[in-house]
């Protein structure tokens, strides 16, 4: 069984939620399970050890799950990337729209310079809003992007046409 078979085994569709109409695809089960976390965090390590990324950036909240993880098995810092609010430092801010109303996130100004070749995480790649929006700071900051991980992609809302504009880079474990 392929990975993403895997993820589409324990991946679990929450109807409805966070509001009438949409089908939530809930990684949960993918936390509760050692076994298939650690085959997704392995694998990610194989895609990614050699290919000249300096820091990972995780989008909150679900991205820092694996992102961080993931930095740390190949020795690269990790950059929170969170809601308006949540950093104490000296920060930035970008704003965008999502599937379902609009948000603000920040990341702090020390985390990306110019050397920085950044790979954006996530959980789920939907419209695309998050990730480009963490592609912005990053780049704001001088940074480069790497690519963009996600462990699921909704391909039906299209949202790596947004990010292709930043890189062809774009990795999706599963997709539906």
């Amino acid at each position: 069984m392929n990975i993403e078979e895997k993820i589409k085994g324990v991946v679990r569709d929450v109807v409805d939620f966070p509001k009438e109409g949409i089908v939530f695809k809930d990684i949960t089960p993918i936390i509760m399970n050692p076994e298939v976390s650690n085959e997704i965090l392995d694998y990610l390590v194989t895609l990614y050890r050699d290919t000249g990324i300096t820091k990972i950036a995780g989008i909150e909240s679900r991205g820092f799950l694996f992102g961080y993880s993931l930095a740390m098995r190949l020795g690269v810092p990790f950059i929170l990337i969170r809601k308006k609010g949540k950093l104490p430092y000296e920060k930035i801010s970008y704003s965008y729209d999502l599937e379902y109303g609009s948000a603000t996130i920040e990341m702090h100004t020390d985390s990306v310079d110019a050397e920085d070749n950044v790979l954006i995480h996530d959980d789920l790649l939907a419209t695309g809003g998050s990730a480009e929006a963490a592609a912005e700071l990053i780049q704001s900051q001088g940074g480069q992007i790497a690519g963009f991980n996600f462990i699921i992609a909704l391909s039906f809302l299209n949202g790596s046409e947004k990010l292709k504009g930043y890189t062809e880079n774009i990795t999706n474990l599963a997709t539906y």
